[in-house]
């Protein structure tokens, strides 16, 4: 089964300021994760149904929700692992209700 991808809000304008390599190297991550989005090595401690994708080499995280009912995979948050910042947004924007 094959889930749709979404992003909260903050994050889609995060995912805009990216450079386009960037997104493009998690686009390319995320077609993987629509189809297998529940890998054990990445989930998030803390933040259930979270899980994270990693560029290693330029430090730039991205966190999605699975969303089973109603089958999605939800971008949390984009940015620089500095610090935990990415890290931080994401428990602020799962506390919060959506506004779209």
């Amino acid at each position: 089964m094959s889930y749709k991808l979404r992003f909260h809000s903050l994050a889609l304008a995060e995912w805009r300021k990216l450079d386009g390599s960037l997104r493009l190297q998690f686009k390319k991550k995320l077609e993987e994760r629509l189809i297998t989005p529940r890998v054990p090595s990445s989930a998030l401690s803390g933040m259930p149904d979270c899980y994270k994708i990693k560029l290693r080499a330029v430090g730039y995280r991205l966190v999605y929700r699975v969303d089973e009912d109603v089958v999605f995979v939800t971008v949390i948050s984009v940015g620089l692992r500095d610090k935990q910042r990415v890290y931080s947004k994401t428990h602020a924007r799962l506390d919060e209700p959506e506004q779209d």
